[in-house]
């Protein structure tokens, strides 16, 4: 199995910033913080992120590719 499938199968096809930061072991305050800075691990979010009205949710597909390059 690819991480895409293992992250799809485990969260869908959309992950919230909470999945995102249980899947990389930080808080969800941590993880948003690092989000709004300049940093090369904002930029490969931003490409994953997908709004939904208000909500902001995450490419289980992108987030795969940022694992697997890590």
């Amino acid at each position: 199995m690819t991480t895409e499938e293992l992250l799809i199968k485990e969260y869908g096809v959309l992950l919230s910033l909470k999945d995102c930061a249980q899947l990389f072991g930080r808080s969800i305050d941590g993880l948003r913080v690092s989000l709004v800075r300049n940093t090369p691990l904002a930029e490969k979010f931003s490409k994953a992120k997908v709004k939904l009205g208000r909500r902001v949710m995450f490419k289980a597909s992108a987030i795969a590719q940022i694992i697997d390059e890590s």
